[in-house]
């Protein structure tokens, strides 16, 4: 339902005001910020008599039900010499069981409209699924069975082992700095704890594995007497009892129990050393220092929390200001992770260059030291407190945001209580405790300097002197070899029980006294709320020397306005615990505010001050141009971002959609503080823009609010037109190699052109779409990850456009294996298109689609995306609410001629960015009309995406 309220009328004819003033007083004499505070997660737990856990989170506003298992199984109890089992073990357990067929739960959650996945980490593993209420004891009786009747045979170790090795090479080889985050830091943040080695594994380790070790992991480790069973959303308390009791009271303790307690503890640093790494594809140097950190429930955790968020967090933090907006940093990080036994700090800085490195670190070693010896300030407290809160805000605003905290906060303390203990801790710390820490814990001479620059991939070069230990071994499995039943004698899962029902939130709509629109609506309880203030345009409207002028008049609006300088906004939104931001996408720019209701008014002021009156100061103009340009470097070495760039490009060559969002080096260069100044003022316009506000607040103060920001913006100037026609006219299909020898991994795409989003065929295609590369249940992960291991993931996608987008499948595998997924995508482009789509399919996708589309509008952050995303493309706010109705219009026939006259394998253009030497004979045979383009010869700023093409 959508209700109108109106604030226009002759009021608008007497407001002429064009941007806010700001008194140097109130710019100057910064008020204090409210001390905020986030409503603790309320909980029943109850024990069963074989040792599970059961904690239930009750959430009626909500339609899902979100059921989650956490066991205390983390990578730290990984066997000795199988450095991530638990993460390969993670991927076994969730494919087979007694009753059970090999990803069976991919279509038990996915076909009803839900979602799941798993993840592994120092202390914990977790398995989850959020589905519609109705079919929790489907989720419990998934549960059960992984629980109690797994299988783990060839089959599933080999297959899971196989995309467990590609999502290594995807996350740690392929990324610039994947090894430093994943393999470095923990090497040398530990010397004895199982701690340092790689949560992810290693390739020899994954190699060595054997399928005797799987099922020992599973006898020693998995059973109710290491779990936890977590249910959050609506249901019926006494129902949820019964079917806990039913599922899960009957089964026993583990097989064969090894104790989970981890006795060593991690040395005091006997003094300072430096590791000097290498690896081939890093673009910009990294120095930094790592230290040890204590457990998540030490004394001092929570202080340490704090001076995290002092260094790192935001755009004010100490390391920013000192580095990054000096210049001489593109990027800083202060990461202090704090696990059950032991924890690790990390900082450093990535560089510019080179000959920054030195005067970056000194800088670094400077910050460092002044936070161990002097007090921080009072308002730099107040800021980073309201920081972390304004964070436990937006994941609380759902309930299966608060079963997640809630299990984190518990596989790490042992506590169901810990996450609001450690918050009101947090309130309770003072400069001094912060001051403490810092001394304590950033000793220089407990200090393991770091610097990460580009050669040869050499493990030796940042090994830790101290020799690895031996960690436990496990006992052998002494349990029966399960197998899948015959489907005859398997027992089918429980159908669903009773659905709730639950009243959808009212959508608001008003005009402001300037006539712009505002579409506003209460999305919960929790107080937060988003804002999203959107203008068309975009990128496409971007000159394509200039590419990237959109985007940056979006980001960089936030460095300054009159009378208020970057750092002072950047203090000011920190310290209400307020997120602004802004950029551009295909068709429009947005900017986004997300605070604290309790300091929404104060954040808006700011930020319409700020959307309507940007100055972009030369300095700061200056560096962000350059730091972008840096960032670009970094991108363009990994694989898969490289690929989006030159699809792009390969598309719509000259067309207005062509142009880069982010811009190229060279556009980027030649833009001028000028030309972001006259972005601003003629595109981002009073006369066009629209606004979204939603989450924890009524739709009257979302209003009041926008009232305040944006009602008397009045503009004499007139807006620049905005290209109707942006994807230009289809061109000629390309098969392109971009050759990076040293690439980790190979990104692969095929690509065709598909409806704008208003188009007759859009919906048709969309169904189709979902068939194709619609999440773990579409058919390219179904033949690129479950069948055959090639890659950590296959998926296919368009996005909304106002004219033509582009339909792309897309996935990241080994070098040598680039070729083959090429043929699976073209084979499955004619499948699609050949294999009439049954209604009994198209129905499942349905349930999938709108499931994703519901979970999405929970949040005040995805309820905005979803709206502003319609608005931006020259649809209504009612659209939000007619999206199943959509799908259900589409008919078979309609989906399935929609499938063959788009994803024609003959009109796909495929690109492929990797070491061509291992791939590019056989992937001729496939497509002999190969381009292979040297990726130190790419130009993205031409269609023929080549250096001097033209000389």
């Amino acid at each position: 339902m959508i209700r109108t309220i109106l604030l226009g009328g002759a009021a608008a004819c007497a407001l002429t005001a064009s941007v806010p003033a700001f008194a140097e007083a109130h710019i100057e004499t910064v008020a204090e910020a409210p001390t905020l505070s986030a409503p603790a997660i309320e909980y029943t737990m109850w024990t069963l008599d074989n040792g599970l856990r059961v904690i239930a989170i009750e959430d009626d506003t909500t339609s899902t039900v979100t059921t989650s298992l956490w066991y205390d199984i983390g990578s730290k109890l990984d066997p000795d010499g199988r450095s991530g089992f638990s993460h390969l073990f993670e991927h076994i357990l969730s494919r087979k069981t007694e009753n059970m067929p090999y990803n069976m739960i991919y279509g038990l959650t996915a076909d009803i409209g839900g979602t799941r996945n798993a993840s592994n980490w120092i202390d914990r593993t977790n398995y989850f699924e959020q589905v519609p209420a109705a079919y929790l004891e489907t989720m419990l009786w998934t549960h059960r069975e992984r629980m109690a009747n797994v299988v783990v045979d060839e089959e599933v170790f080999e297959t899971e082992r196989g995309v467990v090795k590609e999502e290594l090479r995807q996350r740690v080889l392929a990324p610039p700095y994947g090894r430093l985050q994943r393999f470095i830091l923990p090497e040398n943040a530990y010397d004895v704890m199982p701690h340092r080695r790689p949560g992810i594994g290693s390739i020899e380790d994954l190699d060595n594995a054997t399928l005797d070790d799987a099922r020992a992991f599973y006898e020693a480790y998995y059973g109710p007497d290491t779990a936890t069973l977590i249910v959050a959303g609506n249901f019926e308390m006494e129902n949820l009892r019964t079917l806990v009791d039913q599922y899960f009271a009957d089964i026993p303790p583990r097989a064969n129990p090894v104790d989970l307690t981890i006795e060593t503890r991690e040395p005091e640093a006997t003094g300072p050393r430096t590791v000097n790494a290498t690896a081939p594809n890093v673009p910009l140097p990294v120095v930094g220092g790592v230290w040890k950190a204590p457990p998540t429930t030490h004394e001092d955790a929570a202080a340490l929390q704090v001076l995290g968020a002092i260094l790192g967090r935001g755009d004010n933090s100490r390391l920013d200001k000192a580095l990054v907006r000096t210049g001489q940093a593109v990027q800083t990080a202060s990461s202090i992770q704090m696990f059950r036994e032991a924890g690790q700090i990390g900082i450093y800085a990535i560089v510019r260059g080179a000959p920054q490195m030195e005067a970056a670190g000194a800088t670094l070693d400077g910050e460092l030291e002044r936070v161990r010896t002097e007090l921080v300030t009072d308002a730099e407290l107040a800021e980073a407190k309201n920081e972390i809160v304004s964070s436990t805000l937006s994941r609380r605003e759902t309930a299966r945001g608060r079963a997640f905290e809630l299990g984190e906060a518990l596989v790490s303390s042992g506590d169901p209580d810990f996450a609001d203990k450690r918050l009101a801790e947090i309130v309770e710390v003072t400069a001094e405790d912060v001051m403490r820490v810092a001394a304590t814990y950033l000793d220089p001479m407990k200090r393991v300097t770091i610097t990460y620059t580009a050669g040869e991939d050499d493990p030796d070069a940042y090994a830790n002197p101290t020799p690895m230990p031996a960690f436990r071994s496990l006992p052998p499995a002494v349990g029966e070899i399960r197998e899948v039943k015959p489907e005859g004698e398997r027992m089918a899962p429980p159908g669903p029980g009773e659905t709730p029902e639950v009243a959808s939130p009212e959508i608001f709509e008003g005009t402001l006294s300037n006539g712009i629109p505002v579409v506003a609506v209460q999305t919960g309880d929790v107080p937060i709320a988003t804002i999203s203030m959107i203008v068309p345009g975009g990128s496409k409207t971007d000159p394509r020397e200039l590419a990237g002028v959109a985007n940056m008049a979006a980001s960089l609006a936030d460095k300054g306005v009159n009378g208020m300088d970057a750092g002072a906004i950047a203090a000011r939104f920190e310290s209400l615990g307020a997120n602004f931001g802004g950029g551009s996408s295909n068709d429009g720019t947005s900017f986004f505010l997300t605070a604290p209701t309790a300091n929404l008014a104060e954040a808006g002021e700011l930020a319409a001050s700020i959307v309507r009156g940007a100055i972009y100061p030369d300095e700061e103009f200056e560096r962000e141009r350059t730091r972008a340009i840096d960032g670009l470097k970094v991108a363009l070495q990994d694989p898969g971002s490289l690929s989006g760039f030159v699809r792009r490009v390969a598309m719509y060559g000259d067309a207005p959609y062509g142009s880069q969002p982010g811009g190229t080096a060279e556009s980027l260069a030649a833009i001028t503080r000028d030309d972001l100044l006259d972005y601003r003022q003629r595109f981002i316009h009073p006369d066009r823009m629209k606004i979204v506000i939603s989450g924890g607040i009524s739709p009257e103060n979302a209003m009041a609010t926008a009232e305040a920001m944006f009602g008397d913006w009045q503009t004499d100037l007139l807006p620049r037109p905005i290209p109707e026609e942006a994807a230009g006219s289809a061109l000629p299909v390309r098969t392109i190699v971009i050759d990076m020898p040293d690439a980790g991994q190979a990104a692969v795409s095929a690509s065709v052109r598909a409806p704008s989003r208003t188009g007759e065929d859009y919906w048709a295609l969309e169904l189709a779409n979902s068939v194709l590369g619609g999440g773990s249940s579409g058919r390219l992960f179904e033949e690129v990850r479950t069948k055959r291991s090639l890659s950590y993931g296959a998926y296919s996608g368009f996005g909304d456009r106002m004219d033509d987008a582009i339909l792309s499948a897309s996935a990241q595998t080994k070098n040598e294996t680039a070729d083959e997924v090429v043929q699976i995508f073209l084979d499955e482009f004619a499948r699609l298109g050949n294999e009439p789509l049954s209604d009994d399919l198209l129905e499942r996708r349905r349930l999938y689609m709108t499931g994703g589309y519901a979970r999405a509008l929970e949040t005040s952050g995805g309820f905005n995306n979803i709206v502003a995303g319609l608005l931006q493309q020259g649809l209504t706010a009612e659209e939000a609410a007619l999206y199943s109705q959509r799908l259900a219009d589409v008919t078979p026939n309609a989906a399935s001629a929609a499938a063959r006259s788009y994803v024609d394998p003959a009109m796909a253009t495929v690109v492929v960015v990797g070491d061509a030497s291992q791939f590019l004979d056989d992937l001729k045979a496939i497509r002999p009309d190969v381009e292979v383009i040297p990726a130190s010869e790419l130009d993205l700023t031409t269609a023929d995406l080549r250096l001097n093409a033209g000389g």
